[in-house]
């Protein structure tokens, strides 16, 4: 098997695993998620991106890895991120727990796991479409944070990390 599958594998079922103990795949915290009753998701969530930024950033400044920035092009970030929305109200899971929740023996997922496989086959017919049309709407090219900036990638990890960290103390002190 390559290793990169195996890598890929491990680390999908550690993530898998932390979904499960963290109860973010619990349809009454994604539903207060989305209601904005319960921020166990969102600190989840927002944990998850200052681990991997500054992890990514530390194997990039040791030259262990290469990043594979993406073009930002807000028509397909604003007409994705209303899809998904969408979604994971109508469901109660977003794609990630749907496959989590599925393997703690919920078998409603199902339904959101069809629906990203058929979502993605859409996606596929249409991408010349998509691509004639919407992402051409707003393309800045593949920019990061850091270059917007035009400040060192930790300057930005730093002020996130702090940003975070001050957001968890506020969530926590009003119960969410």
């Amino acid at each position: 098997m390559n290793s990169d599958l195996v890598y890929g594998l491990v680390t999908g079922v550690l993530f898998g695993f932390l979904l499960q103990r963290g109860r973010v795949i619990r349809y009454d915290k994604q539903i207060a998620a989305l209601r904005i009753q319960d921020f166990t998701i969102l600190k989840f969530m927002l944990s998850t991106v200052v681990v991997a930024m500054i992890g990514t950033y530390f194997l990039y400044d040791l030259g262990a890895v290469k990043l594979s920035i993406k073009p930002m092009i807000v028509g397909g970030v604003v007409g994705g991120g209303i899809l998904f929305g969408i979604g994971w109200g109508l469901l109660g899971y977003c794609p990630g727990t749907s496959v989590a929740a599925l393997a703690e023996g919920r078998l409603d997922a199902l339904w959101g796991i069809a629906g990203s496989v058929a979502g993605a086959a859409l996606y596929a017919e249409t991408f010349p479409w998509i691509q004639a049309k919407v992402l051409t709407i707003g393309d800045y090219g593949k920019i990061t944070l850091p270059q917007v900036f035009g400040v060192n990638h930790w300057v930005v990890i730093a002020g996130v990390t702090v940003l975070a960290i001050l957001f968890f103390r506020w969530a926590e002190k009003k119960g969410l």
